[in-house]
């Protein structure tokens, strides 16, 4: 009986801090006693994506994928190993970026599971996103005289993945709050190399779309952006890049303020609360 939340992320045989993310965000949920199970399952890590169903009593599960995008991940492998019958992506009716949940059963457990859209493309992403320009530049006001880049990786075998970083950029632009917001990539134009040449602010924050801090995040952009030349001799924070002071966050699933996200993915799809206030990273849980 009672209800249970799966948090589903990739993982990493090769990069230990990869499912750091999951973990830290899963005991914050715990914390709110919402539900009365909370597990991890990683595609690259234990527990696997196939045995997490089988570690879990509840009747009703949420899984909620720790991913940024709508594709071949959250639409195909995740269900896949879940063995959710009847799945197929057109039960999200989704143009991309507007993923809810989907109601379905796994063909080898007691329970029904509600699948939900990845964390990445839920609009509360995008304050997850200011709270990481904040938390960079300590400052809780930021957004007058500075620029934000939001990062992300940008491939042509999955358009989506491009989509929720314009996605989040365009709602964030439209606050008014930054002078200026672009959408950069590192494997697609408008790219991450010429990030001083996107901005007429001396100031940039750089938020980059990213689950967890890895070789990416900790090498390739850093020294994409011209912070670095060598990413394991580390950079300034600012650091002065062609004329421009360049605020580097780090991955935003980093960020405490993201376990909301994954609370909000499952309280969407019909989870319930006794709690008056279900914010995970209210002051005394961050």
């Amino acid at each position: 009986m009672g209800q249970a939340l799966v948090v589903a992320a990739h993982g990493s045989h090769l990069n230990p801090g990869s499912s750091e993310p999951a973990f830290a965000h899963a005991d914050r949920i715990r914390q709110t006693s919402v539900f009365d199970e909370v597990r991890e399952t990683f595609w690259k890590e234990e527990p696997s994506f196939r045995e997490v169903l089988r570690t879990v009593d509840a009747d009703e599960v949420y899984v909620v994928p720790l991913f940024i995008s709508e594709g071949y991940f959250t639409e195909e492998v995740i269900p896949r190993e879940l063995r959710l019958d009847g799945w197929d992506r057109s039960l999200w009716d989704s143009d991309g970026t507007s993923a809810s949940h989907a109601t379905l059963t796994a063909s080898d457990v007691e329970a029904t599971v509600h699948y939900c859209g990845p964390v990445g493309t839920h609009d509360a992403m995008s304050d997850v996103i200011v709270r990481r320009a904040e938390s960079v530049t300590d400052d809780p006001d930021v957004g007058p005289g500075f620029g934000l880049a939001v990062v992300g990786h940008g491939t042509r075998r999955n358009e989506n993945s491009a989509k929720a970083i314009e996605y989040h950029a365009d709602r964030i632009r439209e606050w008014d709050r930054f002078d200026e917001v672009q959408a950069l990539f590192m494997d697609e134009p408008p790219e991450i190399d010429d990030v001083a040449d996107h901005f007429d602010t001396e100031d940039v924050v750089v938020v980059p779309l990213f689950v967890a801090d890895g070789y990416h995040t900790e090498e390739d952009i850093p020294e994409d952006m011209g912070l670095t030349d060598d990413a394991s001799d580390g950079w300034e924070t600012p650091a002065t890049v062609d004329g421009r002071r360049i605020w580097y966050s780090g991955a935003v699933g980093t960020e405490p303020l993201l376990a909301d996200v994954v609370l909000e993915r499952a309280l969407d799809a019909g989870a319930t609360s006794d709690h008056s206030s279900t914010a995970v990273t209210a002051e005394g849980n961050e």
